[in-house]
């Protein structure tokens, strides 16, 4: 376990032994102080260590590997417009995330930066890379179809990083990226980064790690600090009047719902739209355009309500984000971990509220069991749920898939990318 700088005093970014240029970037975007991921991650990438790095959504891992890798390029060997970099991420938008913040960082460096995933135009990206790209971002499907084609060439590989590894092995990526690791050169830096370190991480990270240092900034299945957590009992067919009553009557103004299915996220959004509540649906089956223009209707105010599913929410950067709601709790503990860091980000505090029916108290204890804490109940006067109502199994009958089941590579890999704005907190570098 890497010790690294004391958890509790502050450390600038100048103390890191990051370039000149790089220093410049964080500057101008008003970053002082260095996270607890950023503090450990940064020197010991700079030495060339293969790490093995677990941090939750919204503590700057991004930063965290993205600022030693272009400092890592710009003294390395001279290898212009050759692909020297590689990063995948699970679906889009954490790729155009991460893209975003290579570009963002980089400014005052020589490098082309490409993000590469499906739902787009494969052409448009051919044409990029063959005028020549430094640092690539990608999901692992349409990176095999571009290797398939013959259409990129990964030979100069210098540094591997893999983002939200857990989640790249839950969507079914593991035999992809297994395709992608034997084109690789075999003496390059790899950097894994998890939100928790399961067994097969663990396995991944022994066939593809050389001595790795290890750094873990949160307790495993710990949401970050800030998050006030709550429980709204509630019987399964009041939810969407439940959700309604509450946006309206506590005037929230900006708020991300999670359903586990897109059609339960159309038909949810439907109906709050008939409730006069202004909102938006994103998830697989949206189209790139029609997914950015409800991302960016949403930051701006125009959307009050967003709902989406897990795959389409991962990634999303969104700025001081005040409310979550879980309409539907998650099937895998850790993916409720990952719903309410949408917000509490950048060191704001954020509020996160479920609403949960008898047939998902089994899914509420498991999440309480990986909390290691009871979360708070609230009874809501008028929606008290009926105690004679009894559970009903949570299957596929009921539109319902349980998470843990394996999506194929085609479909995991066709989530639309929005843009994401690098925000948050400006003493801190969150992006």
């Amino acid at each position: 376990m890497s010790g690294g700088f004391g958890a509790n005093i502050p450390v600038l970014f100048n103390q890191l032994g990051l370039s000149a240029e790089l220093l410049r970037a964080v500057e101008e975007e008003g970053y002082l102080t260095a996270t607890p991921i950023q503090q450990q991650a940064i020197p010991r990438i700079l030495e060339g260590r293969d790490v093995l790095a677990g941090a939750q959504t919204g503590t700057g891992k991004t930063a965290g590997f993205t600022l030693p890798m272009l400092q890592r390029l710009q003294y390395g060997t001279a290898n212009r417009r050759r692909i020297r970099a590689l990063v995948l991420t699970p679906t889009r938008e954490l790729a155009a995330q991460v893209a975003d913040s290579v570009r963002c960082y980089g400014r005052h460096l020589p490098f082309r930066a490409a993000v590469i995933y499906g739902g787009v135009s494969i052409n448009t990206q051919i044409d990029k890379l063959r005028k020549g790209v430094d640092v690539v971002v990608a999901t692992p499907g349409r990176l095999l179809d571009h290797l398939q084609q013959g259409t990129i060439d990964l030979r100069a590989i210098e540094i591997l990083v893999l983002d939200e590894a857990d989640r790249m092995l839950d969507m079914g990526f593991i035999r992809d990226i297994r395709k992608i690791l034997k084109v690789l050169p075999s003496e390059r830096q790899n950097l894994l980064f998890s939100a928790t370190f399961s067994q097969e991480i663990r396995r991944l990270a022994a066939d593809l790690l050389d001595s790795p240092t290890e750094i873990s900034v949160a307790t495993n299945g710990k949401p970050a600090e800030g998050i006030d957590q709550v429980v709204y009992p509630v019987d399964r067919r009041r939810k969407q009047e439940l959700l309604s009553h509450t946006i309206t009557t506590q005037d929230w103004r900006q708020v991300l719902v999670f359903t586990r299915t897109k059609h339960g996220a159309n038909k949810l959004a439907t109906q709050l739209e008939t409730d006069g509540l202004t909102t938006a649906a994103i998830h697989g089956n949206k189209s790139q355009a029609a997914r950015n223009r409800a991302l960016q209707d949403f930051k701006s105010g125009r959307v009050r309500v967003l709902v989406a599913t897990d795959v389409a929410a991962r990634g999303l950067d969104i700025e001081r984000l005040p409310h979550v709601v879980n309409y539907e709790l998650p099937h895998v503990p850790e993916d409720y971990v990952h719903r309410i860091g949408r917000t509490a980000r950048a060191g704001h505090k954020g509020h996160a509220v479920s609403l949960v029916c008898v047939d998902e108290h089994k899914l509420l204890a498991d999440i309480e069991k990986l909390l290691q804490t009871k979360i708070s109940k609230k009874s809501i006067p008028g929606y008290e749920p009926d105690p004679r109502i009894q559970a009903e199994p949570l299957t596929k009958g009921r539109g319902q898939r349980p998470a843990g089941k394996k999506k194929s590579r085609r479909k995991a890999s066709r989530s639309a990318s929005p843009k994401n704005s690098n925000g948050g907190g400006r003493r801190a570098a969150y992006c």
